[in-house]
C-alpha cells in the first residue's frame, strides 16, 4: 500500500516498514517506518501515514479477511541512524588510537 496506493503528496519520500508490533489481543498495530529524507521531510510523512491510517486499517480488514482489523499507529524507526552514529564513533576511535 505504501508503494504507490496511497496517494498523498507527503508519502512521496523514500519510506520503508521495518516492523509491525501487534498487541496480543491484536486491537492496536504499531508500525515502524524508515523514513530518508530532512527532518522535515520525516515529519510530513509521518503526517500522511497517519492521516491513511484509517484507510490503511480498512484495506487490512478486507485483504486479509479479518473481522476487526487492528487500530494502527505509525512510529519513526530511528535505529538505522542510531547504527549508523555509532559506527562513526567506532571508526574515529580507530583512528585516533
Amino acid at each position: 500500500m505504501l508503494a504507490g496506493e496511497l496517494k498523498d503528496p507527503r508519502l512521496a519520500g523514500l519510506a520503508t516498514v521495518t516492523e509491525v508490533r501487534v498487541t496480543p489481543d491484536l486491537k492496536q498495530a504499531r508500525v515502524y517506518v524508515s523514513v530518508m529524507g530532512t527532518e522535515s521531510e520525516r515529519a510530513s510523512t509521518l503526517k500522511g501515514l497517519t492521516a491513511a491510517a484509517g484507510f490503511i486499517r480498512h484495506e487490512l480488514s478486507e485483504r486479509l479477511r479479518l473481522r476487526r482489523a487492528p487500530e494502527v499507529s505509525f512510529v519513526l524507526d530511528r535505529s538505522e541512524e542510531y547504527g549508523q552514529r555509532i559506527d562513526d564513533l567506532f571508526r574515529r576511535m580507530k583512528s585516533s588510537g
